[in-house]
């Protein structure tokens, strides 16, 4: 089976880097942006499994973000990564196409099943066979 290919979206520079390494060690291939517009333009030109985006960032929002690849990207899953508590923003975000959301601090383990279950859905939808497999939480 191949790898898993993530990019994974967020402002906080000292997160990716962590975030990156820890999931590479899991033997997943990952990309990171640190806007919702730097994630767009990396798509417009790679293929990826599953993105990871984080809700609250300057400029473009993750849920912005979110509604253009829905629209562009529509293969691609994506997680939404939402902090402050905000069980709402990440409910907001699977209505607006995400596959699922996690609250930071979050654990490694918990994201990881994220991302395989995501994965799974992707697959699904584009054999045709799970288009509307609702979200695993």
């Amino acid at each position: 089976m191949s790898r898993i290919k993530l990019l994974v979206v967020d402002d906080e520079t000292d997160f990716l880097k962590l975030v990156k390494r820890r999931l590479e060690r899991r033997n997943f291939d990952v990309e990171v942006a640190s806007s919702g517009a730097e994630a767009l333009h990396f798509l417009s030109a790679n293929p990826v499994d599953v993105v990871i985006l984080d809700v609250r960032m300057p400029g473009m929002s993750g849920m912005d973000a979110l509604k253009h690849m829905r629209r562009k990207h529509s293969e691609v899953e994506v997680i939404m990564l939402t902090g402050h508590s905000s069980v709402a923003s990440g409910l907001e975000g699977i209505s607006h196409g995400a596959y699922d959301y996690i609250l930071k601090p979050f654990e490694i383990d918990d994201l990881i099943e994220r991302i395989r279950s995501a994965h799974e859905h992707a697959v699904l939808k584009r054999e045709g066979g799970g288009g509307n497999v609702s979200s695993g939480s």
